[in-house]
């Protein structure tokens, strides 16, 4: 991948900006760990079945309209996991700099939808991705909401440089904050002119959703299509 993000599942590392949401319930920071509100709304959405994955995808007129494209084409959709090869210098942090990873991910899910889209040749001007995850039990999903929040949370503050077959990067991972029921975090390459990517994931009945939005001059990208995607899953 060149130094804007243009791999598969690249580079998007997610930046915290404050966003306010109109979010699905309340979650409460304690320790590390994500305790979900007892009354959030995911009490009373019913099971995800591997059929509706592609149902609850923004489309691509939807993804263009959130980070202001007009051209972004669609780079990769996949059925599952990947496994990257790159050396990170510190594989703690993996998750945070790479979507749709089976280390991350494990072995609890039972589906992924993972989708990638930018504008076609090398000096793209955006970079997006969103992956729904599908878990046996909303408890499963939750347990990798929390997990993940403690994973951000050590993560932020410092650099993670990546080694891609000679070709080196560094991102530099601001602090990670849950805003209501999403985590959220904001990351800066290092030697790009300003390109930064926007990192966010949710948890919603049985699913997990995480989106990357990545621009020179990131706002609240992901975290809306996050919100749009929960939305869907919640219909």
């Amino acid at each position: 991948m060149n130094n804007v993000g243009s791999a598969a599942r690249g580079w998007s590392i997610g930046l915290l900006v404050a966003v306010s949401l109109p979010l699905a319930g309340c979650t409460n920071v304690v320790s590390g760990a994500a305790l979900r509100d007892q009354n959030a709304v995911s009490a009373n959405v019913p099971p995800l079945n591997e059929s509706r994955l592609r149902d609850v995808m923004l489309s691509i007129d939807e993804l263009n309209s959130i980070v202001g494209s007009s051209s972004m084409a669609n780079a990769l959709d996949s059925d599952d996991m990947s496994q990257t090869s790159v050396t990170v210098s510190d594989p703690d942090c993996l998750g945070t700099l790479f979507g749709a990873e089976q280390q991350v991910y494990g072995d609890d899910w039972t589906a992924v939808r993972d989708q990638v889209f930018r504008e076609p040749g090398d000096d793209k001007e955006h970079w997006v991705e969103q992956t729904v995850v599908v878990y046996p039990s909303e408890m499963k999903a939750q347990k990798f909401f929390a997990d993940s929040v403690a994973v951000w949370e050590r993560c932020g503050g410092f650099s993670v440089a990546i080694d891609d077959d000679g070709f080196d990067y560094t991102w530099q991972l601001d602090a990670a904050t849950v805003e209501g029921d999403y985590l959220i975090q904001l990351g800066t390459q290092e030697d790009s002119g300003g390109w930064e990517c926007q990192h966010a994931l949710t948890a919603l009945s049985n699913v997990t959703v995480e989106t990357w939005a990545c621009a020179f001059g990131i706002k609240d990208e992901a975290a809306e299509m996050a919100r749009r995607i929960i939305e869907n899953v919640a219909k």
